[in-house]
């Protein structure tokens, strides 16, 4: 551990002599000299740097040569990586007022725990910020990214202003708290992810979103004829790329279809007519007769579920009401995807096994009522 603490304070002040030398980089223009268009693009090309973290450190650089006393902190080793991301924050709310407590906050970072730290820094903030110019740069700082992940994900990252960012919060807020946590297994991160998800679905399901291009925003998944039928085989999405052959299968239980021929060279020839594979008639017919997800156990309400094919109609089940049953996503999900067996018996009652092969209990027949499980998956 000792020796750890050594290579940290000596890893810390090499860190300071690096954003020192990056300054001159930045100053000079020597990046200009190799046919970079700025200091971040350089350092992000040169050293393989995320464009992110390329961006934050020539930041750090430029505002450390107004920062003395951070720049002498962090060069002795004393002063904390993290500490220094906040201090070049705190500089940007008030450049004039930090110049004069720059060196009371530098000690402080160099004596308190990063949380004790930050309380600090807030502290000072609202004695020095003018609230009005404050809610104006919130405001213009606010952005959303979001992108592909190497193992298939879609990664989110964002700053959102005070009143935005509660805005959000009370949404997903109210998603989750309708759910309640009785028997409840996923963590409470996984519980807002679901929420944002359904809260993105059921403004995609609602009849005034606006119109793009003419027509209203869908989800489209595009896929080869062959996946749908044999089940093998990924399908893509324009923005979050491939995925399996059973969450296609999944999502064509209902959906539009368009039918495109290609060339060998992936060419568009032939594009048919759109065809809805589960009318908007026979759904409320589903609706009316099922009231509620048909999972054992669940009854989350039509708003949240899929109409789904017992027998997948691109295996040849028809698109009719005895074929069809109404699953929220999460069990629509479990079937497709999680080895959940699902058939019908005698009578056209559905028989749902676990992926070992045990009969859950019996479907409870439609009722009215609504019971406390009606939360989004």
């Amino acid at each position: 551990m000792d020796a750890f603490d050594e290579v940290h304070r000596e890893w810390v002040a090499l860190s300071a002599k690096r954003l020192r030398l990056l300054a001159e980089v930045d100053g000079a223009r020597a990046w200009a000299a190799v046919g970079a268009t700025s200091c971040e693009a350089w350092l992000s090309d040169r050293h393989r740097l995320p464009a992110w973290e390329a961006r934050r450190d020539v930041e750090a650089a430029r505002a450390l040569q107004e920062m003395p006393a951070a720049r002498e902190a962090l060069a002795s080793g004393e002063l904390p990586s993290s500490a220094l991301r906040t201090l070049v924050e705190a500089r940007k709310i008030a450049p004039e007022a930090f110049s004069g407590a720059e060196g009371t906050l530098v000690e402080a970072a160099t004596e308190l725990s990063q949380k004790a730290f930050r309380n600090r820094v807030e502290l000072w903030r609202h004695r020095v910020e003018d609230p009005a110019g404050a809610a104006k740069r919130r405001h213009e700082a606010r952005r959303v990214h979001y992108g592909r992940t190497l193992d298939g994900m879609v990664r989110l990252d964002g700053m959102l202003d005070t009143e935005a960012g509660q805005v959000l919060i009370t949404a997903v807020r109210a998603v989750v708290d309708s759910e309640g946590s009785r028997g409840e297994v996923r963590t409470h991160a996984q519980r807002r992810a679901d929420a944002l998800e359904h809260l993105c679905r059921s403004y995609l399901g609602s009849r005034d979103r606006p119109r793009v291009g003419g027509e209203r925003p869908v989800v489209t998944v595009t896929v080869d004829a062959s996946v749908l039928s044999r089940g093998s085989g990924p399908g893509g999405l324009p923005d979050a790329g491939p995925v399996p052959a059973e969450i296609v299968r999944r999502m064509a239980c209902d959906a539009s279809v368009v039918r495109m021929v290609m060339s060998g060279d992936s060419e568009p020839l032939d594009v048919g007519r759109k065809t809805r594979v589960v009318p908007a008639g026979l759904r409320r017919a589903v609706e009316v007769r099922d009231r509620h997800c048909r999972f054992p156990g669940c009854d989350r309400p039509p708003a949240w579920s899929d109409v789904h094919h017992v027998v997948h109609w691109a295996d040849g089940g028809p698109t009719s009401l005895a074929n069809l049953l109404l699953l929220c996503w999460a069990h629509h999900r479990a079937v497709h995807q999680e080895g959940f067996g699902l058939s019908l018996a005698d009578g056209g009652r559905p028989v749902f096994t676990t992926p070992d092969g045990r009969v859950l209990g019996e479907d409870r027949a439609p009722r009215h009522v609504m019971g406390a499980n009606r939360g989004p998956p």
